[in-house]
């Protein structure tokens, strides 16, 4: 296996930790699950520039590449929702994107083709990193201003980063549904015979 599709396996494997530090409390465990979720970013980063510019793009890796995008991101929503940090709605409209959008890889699959994310596949995923990341900071600046290191009103944080992510959360939903709609249309000829 080589590097690119190693770091895509290691952003699966984190997933799991990212998990379990966001919905098991512990002094500052919303910083650990962001941290471990950047990290797991940074691989999705990382996996698609390496394989570019060594020339090691596999079938494995256009597959998997984007399928750890979907597992990691997923995971991240769905925790918020647990935790009541968002909506089910956002989560919804992104597990039907993915399982539309996969539905057209596995149907290209079986007639021998890898479909490779495109630039709008990209943009979706960059903007739920944002929406993410930028939802893990708030919680803990919220976390550290109720256990008093930070001596603000948490109430009126607590108002204002709703809101804000609500909106990036949003952007992210409907950037989803966009991308997918966009991506079905581009890849038409693989399911107009189903």
């Amino acid at each position: 296996m080589n590097l690119p599709n190693k770091l895509t396996v290691l952003r699966i494997i984190l997933v799991p930790f990212m998990i379990a530090a966001l919905l098991i409390p512990f002094p500052h465990h919303i910083l650990v699950a962001g941290l471990i979720f950047g990290a797991a970013s940074i691989t999705d980063c990382l996996d698609g520039k390496i394989a570019r510019k060594r020339n090691l793009i596999t079938a494995f890796g256009k597959f998997a590449d984007p399928l750890a995008d979907k597992i990691l991101v997923i995971a991240a929503f769905i925790c918020f929702v647990a935790i009541g940090w968002c909506d089910p709605v956002l989560p919804i409209m992104v597990l039907f994107r993915e399982f539309a959008v996969t539905s057209v890889r596995l149907v290209a699959a079986s007639k021998g083709n890898v479909v490779a994310a495109n630039f709008w596949g990209k943009l979706k995923t960059v903007s739920q990193i944002i929406a993410i990341v930028a939802i893990f900071v708030m919680q803990y600046f919220l976390e550290l201003c109720a256990m008093g290191i930070i001596p603000l009103n948490t109430a009126l944080f607590a108002g204002i980063f709703f809101i804000i992510g609500e909106v990036l959360l949003w952007i992210t939903g409907i950037t989803a549904i966009v991308s997918g709609l966009i991506y079905i249309l581009q890849c038409k000829e693989y399911i107009s015979d189903c």
